[in-house]
């Protein structure tokens, strides 16, 4: 049985990820810098804390592994992308250029990187009513925020590896993926488990606010779906980026209103204009995953939001003491 490393393990995407491989046999090592405290039970075969901006622990990481899935990355929502640029930039560079390295150094046999949506060009994302982006949109380059220039630079670097080291490499650009288990407090949070907070939070009947006018939109896609897109994607011949995302494009106020009609609660909204919204629409075009990983997203955004509220729910009654 082949041996996996997910770096990022401690997170959201790693940990489903390790749950789901760990399930099916596998030895798994994890590795991150810390481990959310609400991944719960035994998910994966060894877990390892470790700072992977520091190159020796890259190699202790990858010793003796067959196939990484590198997500580590010091990464949020809007609001965390749009205020942090520097230490995005330097950590995620020297996360991925050590294990890249360590790569090399140890054999592994293939490596994929967690892209993202933000390496398209903000030029494209104009408008609400966006088309999807394609793959090939991500040139010419004018990606969003630091963050987006730093994975678009890694997935260059992948490429400059695979030429000169023959890295076999798998590139996954993931748009907005959500669920239970993830970031919701804190910052770090993306649109989908903020709103799912603030609804938890409100009284009924009460108000929740929303960043920006409400009339941006996006396409999310739900974390089971997810894990069997990456899993197709490393186990495919495919070597160049690919959208993991969904299609379905919904507006920010749209899906606050779905949030709330999941509560059963009585809540009105109210908008912040001043706040970070980010480009006014994102949406995955999944003509080539479909055709080279015959791989779509099967959740509806309804029953994943409904199980994404009713998780963050019961963490913010755990969190008030209920």
């Amino acid at each position: 049985m082949e041996r996996i490393l997910i770096t990022g393990g401690g997170g959201f995407i790693g940990s489903h990820l390790a749950r789901y491989l760990y399930s099916q046999g596998y030895f798994v090592r994890v590795a991150d810098i810390k481990y959310d405290d609400y991944i719960e039970g035994k998910y994966c075969s060894e877990r390892l804390e470790l700072d992977l901006r520091i190159s020796q622990n890259c190699l202790k990481a990858t010793e003796g592994i067959d196939k990484v899935y590198n997500l580590a990355a010091n990464m949020g929502g809007i609001g965390f992308i749009t205020s942090v640029f520097a230490d995005i930039m330097h950590d995620n560079v020297l996360i991925n250029t050590h294990m890249l390295e360590a790569a090399v150094q140890n054999k592994v046999k293939r490596f994929l990187f967690s892209s993202s949506a933000c390496v398209y060009p903000n030029y494209k994302q104009t408008t609400s009513d966006v088309p999807g982006l394609k793959e090939e949109d991500a040139y010419p380059a004018d990606p969003n925020e630091a963050y987006g220039w730093e994975k678009l630079f890694t997935e260059e670097m992948m490429k400059s590896y695979q030429i000169d080291y023959g890295v076999d490499i798998r590139i996954a650009r993931f748009h907005n993926i959500y669920g239970p288990e993830g970031t919701y407090k804190g910052g770090k949070e993306k649109a989908p488990a903020a709103l799912c907070r603030k609804v938890a939070e409100v009284s009924d009947p009460g108000e929740i606010t929303i960043w920006g006018d409400g009339k941006a939109t996006r396409s999310f896609c739900y974390i089971d779906d997810c894990v069997q897109g990456v899993l197709a994607l490393m186990e495919s011949g495919y070597d160049k980026p690919i959208n993991i995302g969904s299609d379905r494009l919904i507006s920010i106020d749209g899906l606050a209103d779905m949030i709330i009609d999941s509560s059963g609660k009585k809540i009105t909204k109210k908008h912040d204009l001043s706040a970070p919204e980010g480009v006014k629409g994102r949406n995955a075009d999944l003509t080539l995953v479909k055709k080279v990983l015959r791989w779509e997203p099967q959740v509806s955004l309804e029953e994943g939001m409904g199980n994404t509220y009713r998780w963050i729910g019961m963490m913010v009654k755990k969190d008030r003491g209920g």
